[in-house]
């Protein structure tokens, strides 16, 4: 029982933490899209988006999905004709780029900086695009959707916009407690029982590879597993018992905004009627790639000034 107690105190932390970055930056944004400003987001999009082979109004779903989530991007995709192509170029690039503002302001938090985490999956989105245009000649077919429900909601009015940007964050922290809680319970029953250290063993390979100490797999588990925003809760945590020194974060972090909450992020695609597999390795193997390069300049660099 006292492992149980020390998680869930733990977890009710963690989430204070969360929660004073998500809460105002999901009001912000909700109100930011009943407002003029996303539409003037979108327009001065539209143009640069056929450097990358996509139509203008693909900078709909573009835009949604990185102010908001990979659902609001997907929903803006259903309303559009594109072609087989154009849905995968959005996917791949959502799957890279999304919820930027609160997965950022949360990578703050923890201690990597917020325009790194912006630029670096910024960069990779634009990148990939740009690569798959290149080297895609086919998938010109218009792209056949699967069902999904959507909700249009008539929201007129500040009063009735500012409720829906305070419920949307209410529902976020919720969500964020529903899933931190349990799984700093579960780590803090694991840790007491030095369980642990026999899971940061089995890591130790995959983690060396990546150029990373054994202490930073429970860091890595939890962004793949629970993305960004909600694996953020065990890496503080981590960072802080662990003792996950700077270059392991900022290198776990690397792997991450290449490659975070890969299940879900990749499923929830099927229903757009593209190959979801290979965006599973296309981040998968960007992410590896991405972090093997950087873990070698930063230990030449070190090399080098320790000379």
């Amino acid at each position: 029982m006292g492992s149980i107690r020390r998680g869930f105190f733990v977890g009710l932390r963690t989430t204070w933490d969360l929660g004073k970055v998500i809460f105002p930056v999901t009001v912000l944004v909700t109100i930011l899209k009943y407002t003029p400003i996303l539409g003037f987001c979108i327009k001065l999009l539209t143009p640069l988006m056929g450097w990358i082979g996509l139509p203008g109004e693909a900078a709909i779903p573009l835009v949604l999905g990185n102010f908001l989530n990979i659902y609001a991007g997907i929903g803006a995709i259903l309303t559009l004709d594109l072609t087989v192509k154009d849905v995968f170029i959005l996917a791949i690039m959502i799957s890279f780029s999304h919820n930027l503002l609160i997965e950022s302001s949360v990578a703050a938090r923890v201690g990597v900086k917020m325009w790194l985490v912006m630029g670096i999956r910024i960069g990779l989105a634009l990148l990939a695009a740009v690569v798959i245009n290149f080297v895609w000649h086919g998938g010109e077919e218009i792209a056949k959707y699967g069902f999904i429900p959507q909700t249009n909601e008539n929201i007129n009015g500040v009063v009735q916009i500012l409720y829906k940007g305070i419920e949307s964050a209410t529902l976020g922290i919720v969500q964020v407690a529903i899933i931190v809680i349990p799984v700093m319970v579960f780590i803090q029953i694991l840790k007491d029982r030095n369980w642990l250290q026999v899971f940061s063993r089995w890591m130790s390979p995959a983690t060396r590879a990546l150029g990373m100490n054994e202490n930073t797999s429970l860091t890595l588990v939890a962004g793949l597993i629970f993305g960004l925003a909600y694996g953020a809760g065990v890496m503080m945590q981590a960072v802080k018992e662990d003792g996950v020194s700077k270059k392991d974060l900022y290198l776990a972090f690397i792997f991450l905004v290449s490659s975070h909450a890969v299940i879900e992020d990749t499923l929830v695609f099927i229903p757009l009627g593209i190959p979801v597999w290979p965006l599973l390795v296309i981040r998968v193997l960007v992410a590896v790639l991405l972090t093997v390069i950087v873990a070698l300049i930063w230990n030449k660099r070190s090399l080098n000034l320790a000379k």
